[in-house]
């Protein structure tokens, strides 16, 4: 590295990428940001660094403006995905490395994210070992959607919620509009990247306890989480999840035909209704896969 320029033998032409952008979307986080932005300016004095100001009703906007640090600040609350979204946009740099405001993170880490990209990556997230997990709850839950991703991927996946990621910012912002307001942008982030064949790779890091109280919350979010789990199947192949349940829906028909034919002599109407709803899960699945290829199809690009 030399005055700030890396050389990336990945892009297209071996152009030079000249500016890191560090991108923390907050809300209400000015105790854990008095701490991070110096670390942050000392870890990466020459990045640019951008606190997306979600709302917050704390100082948040003078600590930014104590450490010298650019603060993009909304008048409302518009979620964790939109303040991400408006970092995007707002970022100069060529490599976009986001990370939460609560001091989870560790700046240290944020050169091992930057340096895997040299190796032919496109995104490189920070994968967070159980003892870095947000109780046994959010762990079990984080495990199951890591489950989920790799066997709807084929590919290793070491966390899948992670919100600690480098990402080349051009190939990011191909996926601006598939970004949900809310918590779930990594997921669909993720996903995307594995869609369109981008490179992805995950190094371990660990995670400290957060500073102040989480914005999760369990009842509400637990339903999000939940639907999580569908956006998984429905971002990279909708027919791995459609198929499965058609079959599930059709051989339960079938067993209750046999059922009511060996027993009673006839064919049971709700054999009837569980092969009608097999068919329809199986065209809901055509559909959604059609329209999963539009999503990400781009005309003119590679």
């Amino acid at each position: 590295m030399e005055d700030g320029l890396r050389y990336d033998p990945a892009s297209l032409g071996g152009a030079l990428l000249n500016r890191l952008s560090i991108i923390l979307p907050a809300k209400n986080e000015a105790v854990a940001l008095a701490d991070l932005l110096p670390g942050l300016l000392d870890a990466q004095p020459q990045a640019e660094i951008i606190v997306v100001d979600d709302g917050s009703t704390d100082d948040t906007r003078a600590i930014c403006a104590a450490c010298g640090v650019q603060c993009l600040s909304s008048p409302y609350s518009m979620g964790n995905g939109a303040a991400v979204k408006r970092g995007a946009r707002a970022a100069a740099g060529d490599v976009l490395v986001f990370m939460d405001g609560d001091g989870q993170h560790d700046p240290a880490d944020i050169a091992r994210l930057v340096a895997r990209l040299d190796e032919g990556y496109d995104m490189v997230v920070g994968a967070r070992d159980w003892g870095s997990q947000a109780g046994v709850g959010r762990g079990l839950a984080n495990t199951l959607y890591n489950w989920l991703a790799t066997r709807m991927t084929g590919h290793k996946v070491a966390d899948l919620t992670s919100g600690f990621r480098a990402v080349r910012a051009g190939r990011f912002r191909e996926f601006l509009h598939l970004l949900p307001n809310g918590f779930s942008y990594p997921t669909t982030s993720t996903m995307a990247f594995f869609r369109s064949a981008y490179p992805l790779a995950y190094i371990p890091v660990k995670a400290a306890q957060r500073v102040g109280k989480s914005h999760i919350r369990p009842f509400k979010d637990g339903i999000r989480f939940l639907l999580i789990i569908f956006k998984i199947a429905t971002l990279y192949s909708p027919l791995k999840l459609f198929v499965p349940a058609a079959m599930s829906f059709f051989a339960l028909g079938l067993g209750y035909y046999f059922y009511t034919f060996f027993n009673f002599h006839r064919l049971s109407l709700i054999s009837v209704a569980l092969w009608s709803s097999a068919v329809i899960i199986f065209l809901i699945g055509l559909i959604s896969e059609q329209i999963t290829a539009l999503t990400y199809r781009r005309d003119g690009n590679p």
